[in-house]
């Protein structure tokens, strides 16, 4: 076993019974297969899942992974422990490296909507208070800003304004579609979800069949509501043709874009219905397992769909038999460690595997080739919920809303400054200006300078573009995305340069490194926002390189990450923004300081 530690440390008793509590009798079925060394590589690839879980449960026991702690998962896992460190320091929430006090550490938000709400006082205050502070990307607590995540030693993670009563902004529109249940129902009884018709749609699913689920899905137009767009029938389809394999279907719940946090909202308050959506997934794609994968800051939405699995379970809608369907299927859930990597869905499998979260080159798709190499169909919430539309509505039903194109409701995350930031639920269709005046309009006495849209990968767009109708034809038309739902405002009072140069230092601390576009031009382009932030103007040459390296992330790079990681930079750069370019709607284009 030598060669499976890092160093002679060894676990003490607190970790070892961290892990085992993990673990449970799957490490003993790894060792029986040990003298087999066929067996017992193909056995020990089939639980290197576990690794995630084995590492978060360190990092809760002792507030960071010792090498002795690491030692003992390797043993148990057999996962060589150079790969297990790599996987160890690959994400935000874990520490390698020993803390000089032992306690709770308080992420505080740095990323645009709570770097313009007071983030850098928040931060001096806890750290004038004795408190352990970390400067973290985005929280999704954008409409809490400047927002925080406790990560807790020897007990549970927490957000504190998690223990208040979540109230809609929209509480008590009769239109609303995927936000009705809302502030209705109690997220903590399934009761109370069938009461409100909750599981209705599983039961037509069931009646339908797999086929005619896929087909309505397909004809109501639904797309997906992640950022890409992807039309949901197009990949249900091809993961049900598959044959021969297990399939899988996967909750993508690492909502991880700065300004979105829309799927917090639906999981922490209607948790029944991404269990309910996910199954009837599982269900039209004859899939038998189900993952959600949500991010390590979501706490309360982690506790509240661990408890809706385990009641589903008990009244036989998950399990051997769903539902008296005959069809087989579970859901397991997997928390992420802090990387916005892994929102990408091969990132995400590589994560659920037990490997670094890197991208993976395609072809293959997921849909032959996802997660454990097998089909997959990914979907995030917001996407999920709108199938419970589909199946309750019709396809006709749902196309009743929203624009040929565009058919639906679409989630958007108001945040920034708006008089009231929150979940919105809106027809497509709707123009920016309403989107605004839903929220209240703009705070403050300024005028608005820009919204940004789609978030850090997405684009600003100016004052003038407040007819826009938020489509995604209309968005693709003039040259911006709706992408995860992000309708960030800025004021004029607001610096955009240092907005700017933090949404670079966001794309140079996210990339993963693997492919040399992605890896040096967020490094580059950051430099750039530096050299603005001080000097108050680009060279000529420096502007060209700008450009050069944007065209090169977008061509080149491996995942969508490198693809927009100078989208919104380079938006705010052609507008004015930066103090560079035609102007931004009469803002003065003096230098910045």
């Amino acid at each position: 076993m030598a060669d499976l530690s890092i160093s002679e440390a060894n676990a003490d008793a607190i970790e070892q019974a961290a892990v085992d509590a993990v673990l449970g009798d799957q490490t003993a079925e790894i060792r029986e297969t040990e003298r087999l060394v066929r067996a017992g590589t193909q056995r020990r690839r089939d639980h290197r899942h576990l690794l995630l879980p084995a590492l978060h449960a360190l990092q809760n026991a002792k507030g960071w992974i010792s090498p002795g702690g690491l030692n003992y998962v390797c043993r148990q896992l057999q996962v060589p422990p150079a790969e297990a460190y790599g996987v160890a320091t690959f994400y935000d929430l874990f520490r390698v490296d020993e803390p000089d006090t032992i306690g709770d550490v308080t992420h505080v938000c740095v990323d645009a909507a709570c770097q313009i709400s007071g983030s850098a006082e928040r931060q001096r205050e806890l750290a004038a208070r004795g408190v352990t502070v970390h400067r973290s990307p985005c929280l999704g607590q954008c409409d809490r800003a400047p927002a925080e995540f406790v990560q807790a030693v020897a007990g549970p993670d927490r957000v504190d304004a998690d223990s208040q009563p979540y109230v809609l902004p929209q509480h008590g529109d009769s239109s609303l579609r995927l936000l009705r249940r809302i502030g209705v129902v109690d997220p903590n009884s399934l009761a109370s979800y069938q009461a409100a018709g909750g599981y209705e749609a599983l039961a037509a699913a069931i009646a339908m069949g797999p086929t005619a689920v896929c087909d309505a899905v397909a004809a109501s137009g639904l797309s997906g509501r992640g950022g890409a767009a992807f039309p949901t029938g197009v990949k249900w389809r091809a993961v049900a043709a598959e044959q021969g394999r297990p399939k899988h279907v996967v909750a993508n719940c690492d909502e991880s874009e700065p300004g979105t946090f829309k799927d917090r909202v639906v999981m922490e308050n209607d948790p029944f219905a991404v269990i309910e959506a996910l199954t009837i997934a599982g269900f039209a794609t004859a899939a038998e397992n189900g993952w959600i994968y949500i991010r390590g800051e979501y706490p309360l939405a982690t506790r509240r769909l661990s408890e809706a699995i385990v009641q589903a379970r008990a009244a036989g809608l998950l399990g051997e038999n769903v539902a008296g369907s005959g069809h087989r299927f579970d859901i397991e859930i997997r928390r992420g460690a802090g990387a916005y990597i892994c929102g990408e869905e091969t990132a995400l499998f590589a994560s659920i595997e037990g490997f670094r979260g890197e991208p993976r080159s395609k072809p293959p798709f997921p849909t032959t080739h996802g997660l454990f190499q097998e089909p997959t169909a990914v979907n995030n919430p917001e996407t999920l919920l709108n199938v419970l539309e589909v199946i309750n509505r019709g396809a006709d039903g749902y196309r009743e809303v929203g624009t040929e194109n565009s058919p639906g409701t679409k989630l958007l995350c108001l945040s920034g400054r708006v008089a009231r930031p929150g979940v919105y639920e809106v027809p497509f269709g709707t123009t920016l200006g309403e989107v605004l005046a839903l929220a209240g309009g703009i705070s403050g006495d300024d005028p608005l300078r820009a919204v940004l849209l789609g978030g850090a990968a997405g684009n600003f767009v100016l004052p003038d573009q407040l007819d826009m109708p938020m489509t995604l034809e209309d968005a693709r038309q003039r040259g911006t995305t709706l992408g995860s739902g992000v309708v960030m405002a800025f004021t004029a009072e607001v610096d955009m340069v240092a907005v700017a140069v933090r949404i670079a230092e966001f794309f140079r601390g996210e990339s993963c490194g693997q492919c040399v576009p992605c890896r040096v031009g967020t490094v580059r382009q950051h430099e750039t926002m530096v050299q603005l932030q001080q000097s108050g103007a680009l060279t000529e040459q420096r502007r060209e390189l700008s450009d050069d390296i944007a065209r090169v992330m977008a061509d080149a790079s491996i995942c969508g990450l490198g693809h927009t990681a100078a989208s919104a930079v380079g938006s705010a750069l052609r507008l004015g923004l930066l103090g560079e370019g035609p102007g931004d709607g009469g803002v003065d284009q003096g230098r910045l300081p």
